[in-house]
């Protein structure tokens, strides 16, 4: 499962720009958790980085705080070259949540952007934020976080 902003290409798999540019991409071994180790064969300075340029962070479910049945909204990624291996994705209504909630520079000019572009709804937005276990302030600063997305959109 792909937690982070790579898991755009769920739902926008030809969005090839600024937006989903990453060296890395934050994965989680959904049936097996504890094989989530087993990505750093392929995670920074491994063989594979050298190779292509981009790499697996290994993380777990515990990296985002998402909402409410996030599990439930999960996005399939699109068919490739995965020998069989199904891959999914963050619903972006969920990953703009985790980004809210983490609010680092970098996803507060994040979720501008995917309200900019209309990839999410300020109305299912506010909605989840109810659903997302946050102190009563976080979720206040949330809401003004989503406001000011979309005003300034």
């Amino acid at each position: 499962m792909i937690i982070g902003s790579q898991s755009l290409h769920g739902k926008y798999p030809d969005m090839a720009d600024e937006i989903v540019k990453s060296a890395e991409v934050d994965l989680i071994a959904m049936k097996n958790p504890r094989l989530t180790d087993l990505l750093n064969e392929i995670g920074v300075d491994s063989l594979f980085h050298q190779n292509y340029g981009y790499y697996a962070d290994p993380v777990d479910v515990t990296t985002a705080i998402l909402p409410k049945g996030w599990q439930g909204r999960l996005v399939n990624l699109p068919e490739g070259d995965t020998e069989g291996v199904r891959g999914l994705c963050l619903d972006p209504h969920d990953l703009a949540i985790a980004k809210h909630v983490a609010r680092r520079e970098k996803d507060v000019a994040f979720t501008r952007e995917l309200a900019r572009r209309g990839l999410v709804s300020r109305d299912r937005l506010l909605a989840l934020v109810g659903q997302t276990a946050v102190a009563s302030d976080i979720r206040q600063r949330i809401r003004g976080d989503i406001a000011s997305d979309f005003d300034g959109a």
